[in-house]
């Protein structure tokens, strides 16, 4: 296997964007840029042998420029919801943008880590992407190292691989927010899914905020123990799915202990494409892409609510705030060290 760079742009600060196109035997490619460290496309073949690219996103720069819905993007340093946009690490008060209500989401829209160039070097099989972040940088304590590496296996695994080294403790909860459609384009209900997670963290309100509580998905709109499609029960007569427009939780991953272990499997009927999501990390958001909003992406296609769903690797939304919840600190007795994997069968 080998890399293929093209260039893909250049932003208005004269910073030069390129593709790092990685592919393997089986005709499986992945398009990375180094804006964002964003997924631009997983070419997969389908049934018919005719090649499927099952992320959505956007055909030039300008989009990702732009991309309020983090389509494919590595959300950093923090993913998910932080209460009131406030939290502390031994005793001390940190502060993040408040930009989601009276709240923070996925760190800052305009100069969070998704919107951001990265170093990147290549391998035989895999791009090594490379950002530094200055102490208070984003409301964040540490100076700071991030790498993420994106290795394409003959197996159809594409592994991303985060490690961050901090000379002070901080906060540390990335993600990649990849919108996978396994038939392309379209609406996502008719995918099928199932989740090794036998417990989901409910939330407050329309906020998206967890209560704290851990509850069990049995006899719920929320069990995928066994598969079943996406649309079975989005609209069902739940206080939770209605509060968030559908399924935008967080689940708690059955017996994770800091090994890999899989979460998911998506599969397709139309095209016969399945996806299988491993992660060594405690959790993982379920978000069936309820606020998708009609944006030009790839091929002039218009996507709108529920035709992406994410399978978003991390830790609990708000962890740093909740009693009992894992807590995403890392620094200089703790490195920050995790991979999720996306293997295609």
């Amino acid at each position: 296997m080998a890399v293929k760079k093209v260039l893909f742009g250049e932003t208005p600060a004269k910073e030069q964007v390129y593709e790092y196109h990685i592919s393997n035997k089986n005709n499986v490619e992945v398009v990375v840029i180094n804006f964002g460290v964003t997924i631009k496309n997983i070419f997969v073949p389908g049934k018919d042998g005719k090649l499927v690219d099952v992320v959505l996103g956007y055909d030039n720069l300008e989009g990702y420029l732009q991309n309020s819905c983090f389509l494919g993007s590595t959300v950093g340093p923090t993913a998910n919801r932080i209460c009131e946009a406030k939290y502390k690490i031994d005793g001390k008060e940190f502060t993040l943008p408040v930009n989601d209500g009276p709240n923070n989401l996925h760190t800052d829209m305009d100069n969070g880590f998704h919107k951001r160039v990265w170093d990147a070097v290549e391998g035989d099989d895999s791009v090594k992407f490379t950002l530094k972040a200055a102490d208070g940088d984003l409301g964040f304590a540490g100076n700071r190292v991030f790498e993420v590496t994106y290795s394409l296996s003959e197996d159809n695994s594409l592994s991303i691989h985060y490690s961050a080294t901090s000379d002070a403790n901080t906060l540390i909860n990335m993600t990649n927010h990849a919108y996978f459609n396994l038939n392309g384009h379209g609406s996502i209900l008719d995918h099928v899914l199932k989740l090794n997670a036998s417990n989901y963290t409910p939330v407050i309100d329309s906020a998206a905020i967890p209560t704290g509580e851990i509850e069990s998905v049995k006899g719920t709109p929320f069990d995928f123990l066994a598969e079943k499609t996406i649309g079975k029960d989005i609209e069902a007569d739940n206080y939770q799915l209605k509060a968030v427009g559908g399924y935008d939780h967080n689940y708690v991953v059955d017996n994770a202990d800091g090994s890999i272990n899989e979460i998911a499997v998506l599969s397709s009927p139309e095209t016969g494409i399945t996806m299988k999501c491993f992660t060594d990390l405690p959790g993982v958001q379920l978000y069936a892409g309820n606020f998708l909003s009609g944006e030009n992406c790839k091929g002039g296609v218009s996507y709108k609510n529920r035709e992406g769903v994410c399978l978003e690797t991390q830790f609990y939304p708000n962890s740093i705030n909740q009693e009992g919840f894992p807590k995403p600190v890392f620094g200089p007795d703790k490195a920050y060290d995790t991979t999720t994997i996306y293997q295609f069968v």
